[in-house]
């Protein structure tokens, strides 16, 4: 199988990840428990900071983004859980909370919509929360979430919020300090344009102070160890050191390139996608609409609804014969809709001739419809 030139990987993650990066991991070994790897790790630190936007350290898992979650309700306060569910992965966080033992209550909107913080806080008014779940770039319907304002409202009832980052953290701003965030968490393969294996959160003092009053917290996934271990240049356990070698090299890039500049080149490709699908469907006289609300999409990934005589199977394949990967939809939008990923490293250039192609292939299936279902 041909390799595909950099630029025609549109998923919404895991993204591309950069030759440069890449060529990094196949550095030699060394002894994580020396002083070569803690100054590896320390020299992550500052780009990893200046993206969550914090002067705490950023914990570096050798896991996925859902280790992280967990850990997040593992290491928690006792008691209740409100999940804000609005997509697959908000799904997926209330269920890691019940799989945690947690009583979980949901604030629950169609997938697609966003939510009415008049209904958070009448949900987080009716009884006693420790802890609010929710997601604020949801990858399966493209939806951004005002995290902020949520946090807001969980400390105005005495909880922590949970953040779900993972296509958000390194694509737009996060504000852990000044917003006064809890816990938020990410994982290598979206915004940070790094190969699937890490994951990363920043834990409040706060937070991390309550953690250590918590029983069976776990072993693996012990915050309060990674803190402790952090400020030594560590990690509690072993280490993927070639993903590292590769954190470091992006985090030179992303720090060349500014983090405020990348916040920008995130919201102008967003911006670009949404302009295209309202153009594209008039052009093509169909019915293609982009799922999420206005002022409510996210800068890294757009949910797309097709009419129902394209299938979206049908046009991720035709796409892919243009040479460009796209995503379809997940869960109960997986007949309905496709996605476009926009983060990491793509540019609008880049991004101009994905929508080329899938313009191409829906002219192409308006031609010769097939039914989806």
């Amino acid at each position: 199988m041909s390799e595909k030139p950099f630029g025609s990987f549109f998923l919404p993650g895991p993204t591309e990840v950069r030759p440069e990066v890449l060529a990094a991991m196949s550095r030699p070994m060394l002894a994580h428990r020396g002083k070569a790897f803690e100054d590896l790790f320390a020299s992550c630190q500052s780009g990893l900071q200046a993206i969550f936007g914090t002067a705490r350290p950023v914990y570096v898992g050798t896991c996925s983004a859902t280790g992280f979650m967990e850990a997040g309700i593992r290491n928690a306060r006792p008691g209740r859980v409100l999940a804000l569910v609005n997509g697959q992965f908000s799904e997926r966080f209330a269920n890691i909370a019940r799989a945690c033992g947690r009583e979980v209550d949901e604030v629950r909107v169609e997938y697609g919509g966003g939510f009415d913080l008049a209904h958070v806080r009448r949900a987080l008014g009716i009884r006693d929360h420790a802890l609010v779940t929710v997601v604020h770039s949801e990858t399966s319907t493209g939806v951004l979430t005002d995290v902020h304002a949520v946090t807001a409202l969980a400390h105005e009832h005495g909880a922590m919020c949970l953040i779900d980052g993972v296509t958000s953290v390194g694509a737009m701003r996060i504000d852990f300090d000044a917003s006064e965030l809890d816990y938020v968490l990410t994982g290598s393969q979206k915004g940070l344009a790094l190969p699937p294996g890490l994951a990363f959160a920043v834990a409040s003092q706060r937070y991390i102070d309550a953690a250590a009053q918590v029983e069976h917290r776990g072993l693996y996934f012990d915050l309060v160890e990674y803190e402790r271990f952090i400020q030594k240049n560590q990690t509690p356990n072993t280490p993927a050191v070639s993903l590292l070698y590769a954190l470091q090299v992006q985090m030179e890039r992303i720090l060349a390139e500014g983090v405020e500049a990348r916040y920008r080149r995130h919201a102008a490709m967003r911006d670009a996608t949404v302009k295209w699908v309202g153009e594209a469907a008039r052009r093509l006289g169909i019915a293609m609409h982009v799922l999420a609300p206005e002022g409510q999409r996210s800068p890294t990934v757009t949910t797309i609804v097709l009419p129902a005589v394209i299938s979206p199977k049908a046009l991720v394949s035709a796409v892919a014969i243009r040479g460009i990967t796209i995503g379809g939809g997940l869960g109960p939008l997986a007949e309905s809709t496709y996605r476009i990923g926009h983060m990491g490293e793509h540019t609008l250039d880049g991004l101009g001739k994905c929508l080329c192609a899938v313009e191409g292939a829906l002219m192409e299936l308006t031609s010769n419809p097939a039914p989806s279902g």
